[in-house]
């Protein structure tokens, strides 16, 4: 299959920069990904104009073509690319430039390393869920007894890839961390080793020698512990190879390595993370008995959204843990089954009431993938563009979420996040949680086709010829000017080093890069949206315009410091007006880009830019 993507495979490698910017890749259900030594090398537009590529998105640290089902296909034909030039694999591409690490954010590299470490492995997990999740029906419908041997070795089957989880984590926070997966993986065997296990279920004090104790913890299924050991692991490793000379440094370093870390994992480390992994249990544990419905609500809403910028798999191993420490995951999968569900629906129904035929395919075929598990597709060919749909879904999302959430719905294996995956939810000897699933689908569904019928019937506009549409914007008064509301110079808004605004996703604008600290009021109006760490300004006109400034990127983060508001929520304010002084050169000293972007969120208003390079506040630097 991989031949038929061979041109494809071209064209990605080299618009990414050629083989020689790859870093790494893999691949999830849908996407590329991309770890590349310089993004700047990278041509995103040339990518996305591809007829087979739904999206380019760079996020997590990673750059991100999003291919659709059949992207396992179109990785092979990029491989088969690569050892067709220079002999070598992908995964031996790495670069050695220490300073790459330092320019990401902290929130990059977390997301980063979280989705390198777990993405490799969600197929295996997903197989095993549903291996766990088919034999669960068949003991409910009676078709096989738990005290058969066919019962057992089905659920070893189902049950190999989570006992042995730790070994699988090991191999692949080995490869992030650029040590020997093959040597974290003998020690995450020490920690998961049969012998272990029965020393642990004796009940009796565990000693070393007599004198170093160790503590009776099972580390079969769990997550945390065998990640902190082999964070440890890796500078050990590298110090060991560095000091031991190269003549015996193959048979010493591996027998003192297991040795250290055998024992630190022991007495020290794995305690440590199994410690933790208490704690968050607690946290589930009183997430379950205090607020049920928000984990299931909150993702059935906003799960979607995060899909789109490409940081949901960042979330996932939240179910992993939970379902580790507590035997079930209600605080991961409910919410995202949802969620999955309620875009699915909305773009079938958004492709049942289009009259144009390209619509109705997009929303028929994407849907059903959606409903299927994997709303990529949908979220990028149908409901993200037009928006309302992704409205649609989320608001049947959070619906169905709340009745998840109010009656403690969960699953007991993980996998699938579709349709098929409701058998996860047969467990813990009862049918209740499966019955509850089945009830939440069904208002999400019921919901999300309401939902997209009523916007549907908002949104999407019968043609009208260009003169009476002129007409109709005029009748209403929509023209506007928007005068810059800091001094400095103006930037194309596709060059700010953010998806969110270079795409245009918020709306169409420019940018400033500021000359000075005071932000003033563009236009006369109301102050709509003031946030709370002041770094962002929504702005409605006395027609009707709708304006962000947002003041810097990712100064959220500084959480309202060096940022003094002369205004609050719902003040009306007058051209020129000030509105923010802003301490710009501190700002910049911590790291952050001061650009600030002056979107029009009203995506329907035409916007043109209007104005010099450099501007003052008052210039006038669009029109509406």
């Amino acid at each position: 299959m991989s031949s038929n993507y061979r041109q494809l495979a071209k064209m990605i490698v080299d618009n990414v920069g050629g083989i020689e910017n790859i870093d790494s890749l893999h691949h999830c259900q849908t996407r590329l990904r991309f770890k590349l030594k310089d993004t700047q090398k990278a041509n995103k537009d040339n990518i996305s104009k591809s007829k087979d590529v739904l999206k380019v998105v760079i996020s997590g640290g990673q750059f991100q073509v999003v291919i659709g089902m059949q992207v396992a296909d179109v990785y092979d034909a990029v491989e088969d690319y690569i050892k067709s030039k220079d002999g070598s694999t992908i995964q031996k591409k790495e670069s050695k430039d220490p300073t790459e690490e330092k320019k990401k954010s902290k929130l990059d590299l977390v997301a980063d390393f979280i989705s390198s470490i777990f993405s490799p492995i969600i197929p295996a997990l997903a197989g095993a869920g549903m291996v766990k999740a088919l034999l669960a029906l068949l003991v409910t419908f009676n078709l096989i007894s738990q005290t058969s041997q066919s019962y057992t070795i089905l659920n070893m089957i189902g049950d190999g890839t989570f006992a042995f989880l730790p070994m699988l984590l090991a191999f692949t926070t080995a490869q992030k961390l650029k040590t020997n997966p093959f040597l974290a993986v003998a020690v995450a065997a020490i920690m998961v080793h049969p012998t272990w296990a029965t020393l642990v279920d004796s009940g009796k004090a565990i000693h070393l020698f007599n004198v170093i104790p160790l503590y009776a913890v099972k580390y079969t299924g769990t997550v945390i512990p065998v990640i902190l050991v082999i964070l440890l692991q890796a500078p050990i490793e590298r110090f060991l190879n560095r000091v031991i000379p190269n003549a015996v440094r193959i048979v010493f370093a591996p027998m003192l390595l297991f040795l250290i870390m055998g024992i630190l994992a022991l007495t020290i480390v794995g305690p440590l993370g199994d410690f933790v992994g208490s704690g968050l249990t607690v946290i589930f544990t009183w997430l379950s008995k205090n607020a049920s419905w928000a984990p299931p609500f909150l993702l059935g809403s906003f799960y979607s959204i995060l899909v789109v910028f490409g940081l949901h798999h960042s979330l996932a191993p939240i179910g992993f843990i939970q379902l580790s420490q507590m035997g079930y995951d209600s605080v991961f999968g409910p919410g995202v089954l949802l969620a999955n569900i309620g875009q699915g629906i909305a773009a079938i129904m958004v492709g049942t009431l289009s009259k144009d035929s390209k619509t109705k395919q997009i929303g028929a075929s994407t849907g059903v993938t959606a409903l299927m598990g994997v709303s990529e597709p949908a979220m990028y060919g149908l409901n993200f563009p037009k928006k309302y749909p992704l409205v649609a879904g989320a608001i049947g999302g959070a619906c169905g979420g709340i009745f998840a959430g109010i009656t403690a719905t969960r699953r007991f294996a993980t996998g699938s996040s579709g349709l098929p995956a409701v058998m996860m939810y047969i467990g813990d000897n009862t049918m209740n949680y499966f019955y509850s699933i089945l009830i939440s689908l069904a208002i999400t569904m019921i919901v999300s086709a309401i939902a997209t019928v009523v916007l549907f019937k908002k949104f999407e506009k019968k043609p009208v010829d260009e003169d009476k549409e002129k007409d109709i914007f005029d009748s209403k008064g929509l023209s506007d000017e928007v005068d810059a509301p800091v001094a400095g110079k103006v930037i194309p808004l596709s060059s700010v080093n953010d998806d969110v605004f270079s795409q245009k996703l918020l709306g169409d604008g420019v940018a400033i890069q500021p000359t000075d600290n005071h932000i003033y009021a563009p236009f006369d109006g109301e102050i709509t949206a003031l946030f709370p760490t002041n770094h962002a300004i929504g702005l409605k006109s006395m027609n009707g315009t709708e304006v962000l400034i947002h003041i810097g990127l990712n100064t959220v983060e500084l959480k309202g410091k060096f940022f003094e508001p002369s205004i609050k929520l719902g003040d009306q304010v007058h051209k020129g007006q000030l509105m923010m002084t802003v301490d710009f050169h501190e700002i910049q000293k911590r790291g952050y880009d001061i650009i600030t972007p002056i979107v029009i969120t009203d995506t329907e208003r035409k916007v043109e830019e209007y104005g010099s390079n450099i501007v003052q506040n008052g210039d006038m630097i669009l029109t509406i």
